[in-house]
Formats: structure tokens, sequence, C-alpha cells
């Protein structure tokens, strides 16, 4: 009997551990080992697993699904509810019935309904949408080859049967990939759009049968993405080789994969810790010890003078519910609803709307370049030819005579991956415009006899019927070495119909310069190339060689193929910037928002670009930090250097700090466009900029991560001034923006969604410009691909951070208000009537709560952020001063009305009833004697609330109420004046209309109806005075004292204040260091170095490898 195969496994995150009984620990499953080299993949799966391999690992792995089930209504129901906010509410509403109130009772009833219904849907609607998004890769038919007995036999089954290891037949039209896998034969072309953003199709290669003892992606480097297909991205053409069949080995399953790692993030998203929220949350607790107090004086009140137990509890459990106003969660959401609302009328999208807050504090902003502060697409501008190691005249575009035909022509015909999709030339941008300035065109019929190569599927291009006469009848391209960012360049194996093989290369000009034999290229290359690039254009190397004849190209290695090339020239590409991006960023730069570039372009072209933009100013300096790892060592050594003051002879630092590595030792020599200021003049130039803070640090993405492993140290104080950072990889990225993160700064990213992914997860907001899925990785997606929806979301930000401040201030002091008056009232036994309660609550502060939010942003960015923090010295001063104004007119209120020569204890109508010089009329008292028995009787139905000074605190406190929503409603600088809400301003005056018509009314049922009494019109007057007093005094607090910037900045300076945030101490540290920063000196790193690589970014997208970034 065959024993049963168990595991013990559980599921974090939806990652399944398995135990390892060995190792005595779980271990992560779902992927294939990594351990095997390139030649034992094609050894051990290229014949597919046997039925036990297959068994055993469909135990350990678990089916290969990504299931996001909806999540029923009922279980979202119950987490809602038990939010403690609505716990609390209904704590407040069975009081409430209890006590009889039950009006507003059933008011908040409604409303907590209604935002529970909201929520409820809203969550459900994303469940619905998360689930649609990956049920379409769960079950899809695939074929499978099995090996029985070392023969192999096809299988067909459903994808959630797949295991790491499996091996896929891929078919000829449209799959959907349900699965990571690596490609072993043959060619695909993928869309990758599900998880880039970008439609733009990538040519997929076979896994090298390499024999070496190297894991295969240690092998394949950076490249080793080249090799593999993503879960839910779509093939939509293979290439057979010699074997006839496309076969790739199954190398992730389940939420291991792309698509799974994407759900992930999704489902389980970096918490992000803002201080309102933490704030929020003390200035409840405040409140509920105000309330303890409250009810500690409650309960001495009512105990002491014989009240009932129950009365007593109910009465002290009443305080909690004045005090910690019901209604604040959901008044602080409806500012987020409506900014949410203004942002999607300007065509900015929010999934994650807890982070508008956060956007009112960001101070720096990284920007992408590509796409982002330059045009999507690339205009040829020009090409550089060269032949014997001289450049000739420049050829421009669009130019009256077509490009003649030789070497570089055909290198523009072939050395592309362009397919023909859907009836169009489909593939990078770059590729499409050079291949278009040839007027020649695709043949992508299914296959073409090539002479030597046997029976291949080769892409043709031949002359259109636009092009200029050529001898061939077309070009027929064999292999492709897909473009890699690592090794910044692509190749391609052409073939003339009838004639020779030849290879044809493109990439960074550096890179292709180092590949060529140095015969081939100009003594000026470096020069030619610096003058180009410090315009900002985008400059690409071409070269070629002629292949031995009788070679098949698939047997080749990259290695042979790219090596002893002729350069052949550079083809210029203008790179034109967006529009809105100089204007954008001026508004930044005047906001004090810094500005960071980080792309994967050339660092020459990304410094011309910034200053373009103005993100650098003319008169700042830039300087190179170039860090290299010690050939022979584990120490590396870093540079300081002025951009400006290369020499012709530093040009290998350039070229190095591009991250470039010379094959063989080859002397550049050549005349750089140098300033003409004499030394000692640039020397003062630089000392001058230095000494005033205005330079800038450059440098690439591999002097970054040399950088963050061996001068750790050094980093904070390099990304203070640095602006321009260049051949980042999309990791890096992410890596980048959290250390900016770990120096206190609010950090923004604006890219296009693509390559950026990580690093707008990462982010505290992250803006996509891309509509594609990739966004969904991105809390904010523009529909316009412009920057100016930066200033745009953080004006918003800023807004909805002063309305959430304003909410606060106010829920807490209409709370207060009402607290101090009902406690007031507890002295003499009394307390508000239900009907002075509802008007309170729900006439006054729920309309109030809503119509206040209606304020827009204020359309200038001012050079300051708004504060925080709830628990900082202005909002604090705020509140306190306002309460003490509130009791003091309350307190001044009551005892004075005592105090009063008609005021009567026990008689409500003495003050209706005295008349001149308070002589009594006794036909007055016998008729209004039946009136105050009528009333008296309903009074004891009333609780008997009815009392001079419950009519005084009462009147006294609901307008306070609207005082303080006027102070606390600021405009400027943050927001719109507060005359621009119009409903709020509108609500204002019909609130205070109502307010002082029940003052002076004299409307018996009104009155009975609000529990209110008949008083002199003296005495009502006087209420107004006091009212007017603590308007203009509450009023001249918030601005000549609370909103007085200038102040709070002298008493900073008085006690010495300075700011906690890192990055402001490091400023002020630098400031008082005169060797910083150190130019034009070398150090070397004597520690270990720390290993990066895991933390090297967030959530990076697995897919991406853009060409476009790295050219």
């Amino acid at each position: 009997m065959k024993p049963s195969l168990q595991v013990k496994s559980i599921q974090v995150q939806r990652i399944r551990y398995v135990w390892n009984i060995y190792a005595k620990q779980f271990q992560k499953v779902g992927a294939l080992e990594d351990h095997h080299t390139c030649s034992a993949i094609h050894a051990k799966f290229g014949s597919g697993l046997t039925c036990n391999e297959w068994n055993v690992r469909k135990v350990i792995c678990g089916p290969n699904t990504i299931d996001v089930p909806v999540i029923p209504i009922w279980k979202l129901l119950i987490k809602e509810v038990l939010n403690p906010f609505y716990v609390f509410q209904l704590f407040s509403v069975c009081l409430w019935f209890a006590e009889d109130y039950m009006e507003y009772a059933t008011a908040i009833i409604i409303m907590s309904l209604l935002s529970i219904f909201l929520t409820v849907y809203d969550l459900r609607q994303q469940s619905v949408k998360l689930h649609r998004l990956v049920e379409s890769h769960n079950n899809i038919m695939v074929t499978v080859c099995r090996n029985k007995e070392g023969d192999s036999c096809f299988q067909e089954l459903e994808s959630h049967h797949l295991v790491p290891g499996d091996m896929l037949v891929l078919k000829e039209g449209k799959t959907l990939l349900p699965c990571d896998a690596i490609l072993i034969s043959g060619q695909c072309i993928v869309n990758e759009s599900m998880l880039t953003g970008e439609s733009i199709p990538v040519t997929k290669t076979h896994l090298p049968q390499a024999d070496n003892f190297k894991p295969w992606r240690m092998h394949c480097a950076e490249d080793y993405k080249k090799h593999v297909l993503f879960c839910g991205t779509e093939v939509i053409q293979t290439k057979a080789d010699d074997t006839g069949v496309v076969k790739a080995v199954v190398l992730r399953t389940g939420f291991n994969t792309a698509k799974g790692d994407l759900m992930r993030s999704i489902l389980y998203p970096k918490p992000m810790n803002f201080k309102l929220y933490r704030d929020a949350l003390r200035f409840l607790m405040c409140l509920i010890a105000f309330a303890a107090i409250g009810m500690i004086y409650t309960v001495c009140v009512f105990a002491l003078n014989g009240e009932e137990a129950g009365e007593v509890v109910k009465k002290s459990l009443d305080v909690i519910t004045i005090a910690v106003p019901p209604a604040l969660p959901a008044a602080l959401t409806t500012g987020i609803i409506y900014t949410q609302r203004r942002l999607k009328k300007k065509g900015i999208f929010c999934i994650s709307p807890q982070r508008i807050n956060m956007c009112g504090q960001l101070n720096l902003i990284c920007f992408d370049k590509t796409g982002t502060l330059t045009e999507d697409g690339l205009d040829l501008w020009g090409l550089l030819p060269c032949e014997r190691n001289c450049f000739q005249d420049i050829h421009s575009f669009p130019a009256d005579h077509s490009l003649p035909w030789g070497p570089v022509f055909r290198a523009m015909a072939v050395c592309h991956s362009l397919i023909v999709w859907e009836g169009k030339i489909q593939g990078d941008p770059l590729d499409v415009k050079m291949f278009e300035a040839t007027n020649w065109v695709i043949d992508d019929s299914s296959g073409h006899q090539i002479e030597g190569q046997g029976s291949t599927h080769a892409t043709v291009v031949r002359p259109g019927p636009k092009a200029s006469s050529a001898p061939v009848e077309g070009v027929a391209i064999l292999h492709q070495f897909p473009f890699s960012s690592a090794l910044q360049r692509m190749s391609v194996i052409a073939q003339e119909i009838g004639g020779e093989q030849q290879v044809f290369t493109k990439g960074a000009p550096e890179m292709v310069a180092m590949l060529c034999r140095a015969e081939t290229v100009p003594l000026n290359f470096e020069s030619k190339l610096l003058l180009y690039t410090a315009q900002g254009f985008r400059v690409i190397g071409l070269a070629c060689k002629s292949l031995q004849a009788g070679k098949q190209s698939t047997d080749l290695t990259r290695e042979e193929v790219e090596s002893d090339l002729t350069f052949l020239g550079l083809l210029i590409m203008e790179n034109r910037l967006k529009r809105e991006t100089k204007p954008v960023l001026e508004e930044l730069s005047a906001a004090r928002i810094r500005s960071v570039m980080v792309t994967g372009d050339n660092i020459q072209t990304a410094v011309t670009v910034a200053k373009n933009a103005g993100m650098i100013s003319p008169t700042n300096r830039v300087i190179l930090v170039e860090a290299n790892k010690i050939p022979g060592s584990f120490s590396a050594s870093i540079t300081w250097k002025p951009l400006e003051k290369n020499k012709p002879e530093d040009y290998r630092g350039l070229a190095k700090a591009m991250g470039l590595e010379p094959r063989s030792p080859r002397v550049f020599t050549s005349a750089l466009p140098v300033e003409d200021d004499s030394p000692p003049t640039t020397e003062r130039r630089i000392g001058l900029a230095l000494a005033s803070g205005q330079y800038h640090f450059a440098m690439s993405g591999k002097s970054y991560q040399i950088v963050a492993q061996h001068f750790r140290h050094l980093l904070p104080k390099l990304l203070l001034n640095g602006t321009v950072f260049a051949r980042m990889s999309p990791g890096q990225k992410s890596s980048l923006v959290e250390e900016f993160q770990k120096l206190d700064y609010f950090v923004g990213m604006c890219g296009d969604g693509a390559n950026d992914c990580g690093a707008l997860k990462v982010a505290h907001a992250g803006i996509s410009l891309s509509e594609q899925e990739a966004s969904v990785a991105s809390p904010f997606t523009s529909r316009t691909p412009s920057i100016a929806c930066v200033p745009e979301l953080i004006r918003e930000g800023r807004a909805a951070l002063v309305t959430s401040f304003c909410m606060f201030k106010y829920m807490a002091l209409y709370s207060t208000i009402q607290y101090l008056g009902v406690l007031l009232l507890y002295w003499q036994l009394n307390a508000f009537g239900n009907y002075q309660f509802l008007f309170q609550d729900l006439a006054i502060t729920t309309v109030i709560g809503v119509t206040m939010s209606f304020t827009g942003a204020y359309p200038k960015l001012v050079p300051y952020r708004p504060p925080s923090q709830l628990i900082s010295p202005p909002l604090l001063l705020s509140v306190v001063l306002n309460i003490l104004f509130s009791l003091s007119m309350q307190v001044f209120g009551f005892v004075v009305v005592q105090e009063q020569p008609w005021y009567s204890k026990t008689d409500i109508h003495s003050a209706c009833l005295s008349v001149n010089n308070h002589v009594e009329n006794s036909s007055s008292i016998s008729s209004l004697g039946l009136r105050g028995m009528r009333d008296g009787a309903h009074g004891q139905t009333d609780n008997g609330y009815k009392s001079y000074e419950n009519t005084t605190v009462w009147l006294l406190s609901t307008i306070n109420c609207l005082i303080v929503a006027l102070v606390f409603s600021k405009g400027r600088p943050f927001r719109q004046p507060i005359y621009t809400n119009y409903v709020f301003i509108l609500v204002l005056i019909g609130q205070l209309g109502v307010c002082l018509f029940l003052v002076f009314a004299d409307i018996d049922d009104l009155y009975s109806k609000m529990d209110l009494v008949c008083t002199p019109t003296t005495w009502r007057i006087s209420m107004v005075i006091m009212l007017a007093v603590t308007l203009a005094a509450s009023f001249l607090v918030e601005e000549a004292v609370i909103e007085n910037r200038p102040l709070w900045l002298l008493l900073k300076k008085t006690f010495r204040y300075h700011s906690k945030s890192h990055y402001k101490r490091l400023q002020r540290v630098l400031e008082q260091d005169s060797a910083w920063p150190p130019l034009n000196e070398t150090f070397f790193s004597d520690s270990v170095a720390i290993s990066v690589e895991g933390s090297m970014g967030g959530h990076s997208n697995p897919t991406f490898d853009s060409n476009e970034d790295t050219l």
C-alpha cells in the first residue's frame, strides 16, 4: 500500500509555505528552483515532467490559480458595522432611545445606514473588479508535454493543473499566459500592457544552452526577463525554430507570478503612516478624558441631590455622547469625497482617497523624463554617418533627398524589433521613427526559405512604394538579440536575399563605440557626442560587421556577434520638452517644492533637459558624482567633479559615470566644448555657487548602487542636493524614493506607469500618466498625460488637509460648547430639551459639516505647507482660546441672568409679567396665571427643562456654534476665500436668521415646543451684545495670533526651535561644513559592502525593461 503524500503548509498573504522536515523551517513554494543552470533547465525539463513528478509538485505547490474571490456582502457588512465608530454610534443611539430622543437617533441611524451602504457598495464593486481582472487567467486550456518512459507525449489540460517545471507548448495565434514561464525554444512576441502599461509588443527569445555552473538567472544577469513570459500577458505571435515547436518551462504559478504579485500589491497595500490619523485618535482620547471628568461631575451633582440611580447613569452616559461627536468621522470623510469629486472633474482619478491629505504635505517630486517631462515620441533629427573613421556631413530629417543605400541605411532598416500587428507596424517608438525614415515595409508572412538557414520564420523588410531604388529585393532578419538595459544595446543578424549575413548593432553610443574596432571610431567621437547630448538630443550609435559564411545564426552567442564591429555613425533623435513642463516646474520651485529627475537616459542628456526645464538654474553648478568598484578588491571609490569643467581627457570619467567600462584600453582624445572662463574665474564662480548652496549632484544608477553599498553614510548628503539620477533601473527608482522618505521628505512620484510602477507604489503620492491597467499600482492617475496634474493635486491636497483641520476644530468646539452648556444646567438639575439638542445637532452642525467642505483650493501654491499634525501649538491654542471664550460667555450669561430684577427661580413667567417700574398688575396676573398653569402642566411633560438659565445658555451656545463655524472656515492661503463657498454662506445666513428669530420672536407655541421662555427685550439685546463680543474676540485671535505666520516664525526663532525633519537637520549640519562638497577629490571605501539587492525597491514590476528609457 502506497503511503499518502501529505505536507504541512501555511498561507501568508496568498503565498504558500511548506514545512521542510530537514531544514526544520517553512519554505516558500510555487516557483522553479533557483539553482538550475541554463543547460540543466533544457536537460531536466526539456522533455516534460513524469506523472509522478507532476503529482508530487502538485501536492507541494497547490493549484495554479490567482484566486481573488468576490467578498460576500454579509462579510463586508459585519466588518463595517464592527468599526469602533459605528459601535460608538450604536451605543449613542440606544441611549437616546432610552431618553426618548427619537428624532436625532433616527436621523443618525439613517445617516449611518446610508454611509454603511455606500462603503459596502464601493468595496463590493472593487472586489468584483479585481475578481474580473484575474478570472480569465485561471482556467485556460493549455498543451503540456509529459515524459512517459522516456517518450514525450502532448496532452491538453486546464491551466490550474500546471506546476513549476511543467513543459508548455505554445501554439500559433493569440494565447493568454496562465503562469510565468521560461522560453526554451523558438521566439515569441508578447503584449505586456496588462502589467507594464505600455502596449508596445515585446520580443522574447529562448534561453541559451550555456554550459556553465552559474544558475540560469545569474548567467543571464538583468536580461533574464528577455527569456521569461509573464502571467497575464498575451502571446500575439510565435516563431518556431528547427524543432518546429515553441516550448516554455513553467517558472512560477499562482500568486508567485508577475500578475499575482500585482494582485498582492493591491490586496495588501503598504500601510501609510500619516500624522493626521494618529493625532485624530489622540484628539478623540483627549475628548473622552474630558467626558470622563464631566461624568464624575454629573454623578456627584445628581447623586447628592437624591436622584434615582437609573437617571444618574443615563445623565452621566449622556455626557460621553455630547463630549465625543459621533458625526466627526463622517464629517471628515465628506471633505475627502468632495476633493475626490473635484479631482475627477480635472481628469485626475484616485483609488486611494486617504492619500489625498498626504498630497498637501508633498515637498519633493520625482519625475520620470521620457513621456513625462518630454514628449512621448521621438523625432528623427539627423544622421551623422561615419566612413573610414571620419564623420561625414550630417543628414537632416525630414530631408528633400532620401538616404543613400549603404550600411547605415541597412542598419536603420533591420536593427529593430518591430512587427506587423493588426495591420500596423508596432514596437518601440524610437524603432518606429527610425524604420519609417527608410520608407521600407515589413513583409511578415509565415515563412521564408533563406539560403543556408533551412526553413525558418524570418521577418523580411522590403523597399516600399516611396523608397529610393535599392540593389536588393529585401533583407531578412534571421535572429535578434533584444534590447537589454544592462548591456544598453540590441543586435540583429540579417541577410540580404541572395547575399551574405551581417550583424547590425544599435545602442548607447559610448557602449557601441567600445564594441567597435578602434580604427573605425572617429577621433572626435567624444566631442561630437557631447555636442549633441549637451543640447538635449537623444543619440544612438550604429555599428555592423559581416559574418563568416556557413555559420548557423542560432549557434552564435551574443558575445561572438557583438565584437570587432565597424562603427557606422550616430543617429540623432529630438526629444522635445512638453509645453507645460517648464511653467509647472517653475511653479513648484516658487512653492519651495523640490523637483528631481529620475530617468533611464544618458546623464548628459538628462542634465541638459533638467537645465532646459528649469530644474537647474543657469547660475547653479552641476557636480557629477561618480562611484566605481575597484577591480580585484571589495572596496570602491567615489569622486566629485564639476560637470562643465570636464576636460577632453576626463571624458573617460564621464563615460564611466554613464555606467560604462571599456573592454579594451583605448585612448579617447578630443576637443570638448569647455567654458571660456579662465581657470581662476571658474574656480571663483564654483566657490560662490557652493558657498550659497546652489549646486546640484548628478549621478548614474551604477554610481547610486555603489554609493548605497559602499558609502552608505554619504547617501543622505548626496540626496540632499541630488537633482539628476540617470540610467536608473526600475528597482533603483523605488529604492531612491524610499531613501528620500527616510530623510523625512514627503515624496511624490510622477511617471508613465510602466518602468515607474514600483516607485509609484512606494511614494507617498504616485501619479501615473498612463491609463493602462498598470496604473492600479498608482494611487492617482491623470487622464491628460501632462505634469500639470502635479501642482493641481498638491493644491487640492493642501485644501483637503486644511478642511480636515477646520472640521476637527469645529467638531471639537461644537461638542465642547454643548458639553459646557449641559454641565452648567446640570448644576441646577436642568438640561437642554430634546428639540433644543435636535436643533443644534441636526439643523446646525450636520448642515455645517456637509457644506463647510465645499470650499475649493486656492489657485496659487504658497512657499510653505499647512501643518501636518493636529497636536500643533497654533491649532491647540486656537481650540483652547475658543473654548475659554465660549465658557466665559456661557458662565457670564448663566450668572448674570440670575442677577436680573425680573428673574425668578420658580416662576418662569415673571419676566413677561413685569411692566413699567416693575409694578405688578393684578389683572395681568390673573390672565397670565391660567397660561402659566397650562405651561406648567406642559413643563412637567418636558421634564422641567424650561428656565431662564436654559433659555440664555441654549441661545448663546447655539449662535456660538455659528460663530466658530465662520471663524474656523479660513480661506487663503490654502483655500479659496470663504465667500466663494456660496452654499455655506447661504446656510450660515439662514441659520443665523432662524436663531435671531428664536431670540426675538415671542410665539408661545414655538417657545413651548423649543422649551424656551420669554425674556425682556433688553436681555435679548444683551445676549446679542455678548455674542458680538465673542465673535470679535474669536476673529481677532484667529487672524492676529493663530494665522499670523510671521509671529510664529519669530517665536520659533526666539525659542530656537528647529525642525526635527532629518533633511532639515542635515541641511543645518552641511551649512556649517566648509569641506562639503569635496570637489575634484576621490574617497575610497574600506568597509565591506552592504548588500542592497534585496532592498532595491518596494513593488517593482517584474516584467518591465524599457529600451526607450535606457538608450
